[in-house]
């Protein structure tokens, strides 16, 4: 991560601070904390953290962390500006935020409700506020760097989509199948998955979220992909759902027009200014049109960037505005417990006068 974008992402936060009156903003999200100073390690469990950065209104921010990290801190920040929590790590990041002063904000969805309580019982008097969002609204447009980073990353996906059939022989399970994935996502330059692969044979297929498991390839039969890889810290994400073998049925075929069709017309009315609801709408008329609405069951696509999910939305509750620079998923979806189903998934770049395809 480059320092100086760093750092213009850190002024860009300041400002909105600034704006609701706070005098510091605890960060504490690990995707939040990588995007304003550059400093990762992974966070596996909720009640664990590498550090949390302390943006302060004054400028003077501090990164947070324990003496596990110090070395790793300092490779990336000031050290004079390096704060490192001992035994009691709530007491201490408490005096840190006291000394930045009176009112601070929290990202309280990236918090448990036990550690509110435990640095309110250790500072009291310090005004301490929920302030969410404040950098997921700077993350939502990407910026050059960004995109650049999404575009190597979902050039590898699309590789391997391109070999997907060397993986995708009759009798290998799920999960060897989903092995062969990710071992070529990391021999070809991916620092890990972005997701748990999902490889979904036969009526298994009907499940979204499915977990590949024992169950085999047929000769003639239907696999649904979802994958995605992380290459220079961004991830991709990518749905295929193909037919191995010479026949496929008419009801997956049907299914799958139907699919791509809807997401053809969701592609074709992104742009800057659409309601985000709009674009699910577009592709649920076509489903709507076939009758078969019912069978999808979920919203039309996602965020991506540092996370596989993240904002923006795009399902029928979000009324908030497309912009230049966000990426979406278009992602739509018909599921038939009986025999499978079928997802179709591009991720879209809003550009000034539209949209642009990974």
């Amino acid at each position: 991560m480059n320092p100086d974008t760093c750092a213009r992402r850190r002024e860009k936060l300041r400002a909105a601070v600034r704006r609701r009156g706070l005098d510091a903003l605890l960060v504490s999200a690990a995707p939040n904390r990588y995007y304003l100073s550059g400093f990762e390690l992974h966070d596996p469990q909720f009640n664990e953290s590498a550090g949390r950065l302390v943006v302060c209104a004054d400028g003077r921010d501090w990164l947070a962390t324990d003496a596990r990290y110090t070395d790793a801190a300092a490779r990336i920040w000031d050290e004079d500006r390096i704060f490192i929590y001992k035994g009691d790590g709530v007491a201490d990041l408490a005096r840190l935020l006291r000394s930045c002063g009176l009112r601070v904000g929290f990202e309280a969805d990236s918090v448990s409700h036990g550690f509110v309580r435990a640095l309110r019982r250790a500072a009291p008097g310090l005004g301490l506020e929920a302030a969410d969002g404040l950098v997921e609204e700077l993350r939502v447009v990407k910026d050059s760097e960004e995109i650049a980073a999404l575009q190597a990353s979902f050039r590898l996906n699309h590789a391997l989509l391109d070999r997907a059939r060397d993986f995708l022989l009759p009798g290998r399970s799920e999960q060897e199948i989903s092995w062969d994935i990710e071992r070529y996502f990391r021999e070809n330059g991916a620092s890990e998955l972005a997701f748990a692969n999902i490889v979904a044979t036969g009526p298994n297929a009907a499940l979204p979220h499915a977990v590949p498991g024992t169950d085999r390839l047929g000769e003639n039969g239907l696999v649904l992909l979802d994958i995605g890889c992380r290459v220079q810290d961004y991830c991709s994400d990518q749905t295929r759902t193909l037919w191995v073998g010479d026949a496929p049925t008419e009801e997956f075929q049907r299914a799958l027009d139907l699919v791509q069709k809807a997401q053809k017309a969701a592609i074709a009315v992104l742009r800057p200014g659409l309601p985000m609801r709009d674009a699910y709408a577009a592709a649920r008329r076509v489903f709507e049109d076939a009758g078969v609405e019912k069978r999808f069951t979920h919203g039309l696509g996602h965020g991506v960037g540092l996370e596989t999910h993240e904002a923006p939305s795009l399902n029928p509750r979000r009324a908030d505005l497309l912009r230049a620079g966000m990426v979406v998923t278009v992602e739509p979806g018909l599921y038939y417990p009986q025999w499978g189903g079928v997802r179709w998934e591009h991720t879209a770049l809003i550009t000034e006068d539209g949209a642009t395809l990974f």
